[in-house]
């Protein structure tokens, strides 16, 4: 494969558009598997999309902020980005639950508002996430071809797993397919824009990058720690709890490998 002397507008936008959409297509292949299966292995699954939620805040977006940001704007962000979330929780929490003691009609009622918080709280942090993803695949790009094509397949190791987990919640907050396909490539999209905005404007996209790693990492956190560890652990017996740990820890050594990849 030759690459341009030189980025161009034509070679960045690929580059986004293989980081945005590259890692969907491999991980919507859970969309595929048969409902009774994926009911079977749907704890397995959770426990392995905790594990790189998890990690992937912790060893990869965090250090990644540190990098370029002092470590008390760091955790300002970051308790911002918790602050965040929690809002958005209560918000969505209180009003399936007014809409219910209202009488008001609301889809399949108030419980089913209440699965879908999860996987609404993953699509803003995985948006905010993605273009933190476009913007440093556009920075790299400004300095070169090639080591923006680098940081692109880097970000296709890291997402690949990350949509999966991504799926794998949507579905099990009630999302149907064509639901969690819809509104993951939309989040997906967030890459391209990332992309745009910082070939376009380089000094403004890279001075929010580490805030933006910060808030996408409290989201991931948040997620994990608020809403999927607990519910994994009614999910199935002490007889297999093993399995679900173990699942968890594969997680997190997946991207503990993939956060060695250079970026």
């Amino acid at each position: 494969m030759s690459l341009p002397g030189e980025s161009t507008w034509w070679f960045v936008f690929w580059m986004g558009l293989l980081g945005s959409l590259g890692a969907l297509l491999p991980a919507c292949l859970v969309l595929f598997i048969p409902d009774g299966w994926r009911h079977r292995v749907m704890p397995y699954l959770l426990s392995y999309a905790t594990g790189t939620m998890l990690a992937t805040a912790m060893i990869g977006l965090i250090p990644e902020a540190l990098e370029r940001a002092p470590v008390h704007e760091v955790g300002i962000a970051m308790l911002a980005g918790l602050v965040l979330f929690f809002v958005l929780e209560w918000t969505v929490i209180w009003r399936h639950a007014h809409h219910d003691e209202s009488g008001c009609p609301h889809g399949h009622g108030g419980d089913h508002g209440m699965e879908n918080k999860a996987g609404m709280l993953v699509l803003i942090g995985d948006a905010v996430h993605n273009c933190a993803d476009g913007i440093a695949i556009g920075t790299a790009c400004v300095a070169s071809p090639a080591l923006g094509l680098v940081t692109t397949l880097a970000v296709l190791g890291h997402e690949v797993p990350q949509e999966l987990s991504d799926f794998t919640i949507l579905l099990s907050s009630g999302f149907s397919r064509g639901q969690a396909l819809f509104w993951n490539t939309l989040s997906g999209l967030g890459t391209l824009v990332g992309v745009v905005a910082s070939f376009g404007g380089l000094a403004f996209a890279e001075s929010i990058v580490p805030y933006a790693l910060s808030v996408a990492a409290a989201s991931f956190l948040y997620i994990g720690l608020a809403d999927l560890v607990p519910g994994l652990h009614g999910r199935m017996g002490a007889a297999k709890g093993v399995w679900q740990f173990a699942m968890m820890i594969a997680g997190m050594v997946t991207i503990g490998a993939l956060t060695m990849l250079p970026h």
